[in-house]
């Protein structure tokens, strides 16, 4: 009995040990495979399109392929200064980065605990009064290369499983595809809004013109947006909108194009 339990556990690891491996092959064939074909849709895009149909009953989308030479070289400048200041010169992970991220994230997590804990000792002694648990403000020291990782294959889930997945697809994009097409593909699905995906969509979405014509200004401004487009989106012209834009328009200037 013993024996055969063994060779049941055996077959068993072996057959996730291959799976394991077929599905890192898959991976790294689309990846291969984008070096040649534009991609047509992203994980996270076939997701949202989903939701909206589900919430609003239509599918409200804008999305063009631009490709690099017919982005704005302001707007490229902008979302680097803005999302990934070493993009041009790491492998596709910035340790430090995520380390710095880790310990505000930790920080911020025990704030909220102490915060709710307050609270529900205060709701104890009025238990009729609502209460409204405060949730831990998450930044994420992610690449550009890391986010289209993301975006292109996986879900939204916090786990390690899914972020160390996000590192070998990570690794994958920066192995076969080079610097170019990473940031052309990132900018041609990133979210500007509610279904707004790409740097065309973006451009004629808030500004009335094509990705090309962005000023630098405006390219700031988009830039700004992307770490909560829908957000922003609301109130593209906000008073932090138009500070923190001013800031990536000063740190433009000292990026390098890949």
């Amino acid at each position: 009995m013993g024996k055969r339990l063994l060779r049941l556990v055996g077959r068993w690891l072996t057959l996730c040990l291959l799976s394991a491996i077929a599905l890192q092959l898959y991976f790294l064939a689309r990846v291969a495979l984008m070096a040649v074909v534009d991609p047509q849709s992203t994980t996270f895009e076939r997701s949202e399109a989903w939701r909206i149909m589900k919430v609003q009953h239509r599918l409200p989308w804008r999305q063009e392929w631009r490709d690099y030479d017919q982005i704005s070289d302001h707007l490229k400048r902008a979302v680097i200064a803005s999302e990934d200041a070493g993009f041009a010169d790491h492998e596709g992970v910035e340790w430090e980065a995520l380390e710095k991220a880790w310990e505000r994230n930790l920080k911020a997590q025990e704030r909220a605990d102490k915060y709710n804990q307050r609270l529900l000792q205060r709701a104890a002694r009025t238990p009729d009064r609502p209460v409204k648990m405060r949730q831990a403000r998450v930044v994420g020291g992610s690449t550009i290369t890391q986010q289209l990782a993301k975006n292109l294959f996986l879900s939204s889930d916090r786990s390690f499983l899914r972020k160390g997945q996000e590192f070998v697809i990570t690794f994958m994009l920066e192995a076969l595809l080079g610097k170019q097409r990473i940031l052309e593909i990132y900018l041609n699905h990133v979210e500007w809004g509610e279904g707004v995906f790409g740097a065309e969509a973006a451009a004629r979405h808030y500004f009335r013109i094509g990705a090309a014509e962005l000023s630098p200004a405006q390219a700031a401004r988009l830039a700004v947006m992307l770490p909560a487009p829908k957000r922003f989106e609301k109130r593209p012209g906000s008073a932090y909108v138009r500070g923190r834009a001013a800031t990536v328009l000063a740190r433009m200037r000292a990026v390098q194009l890949p």
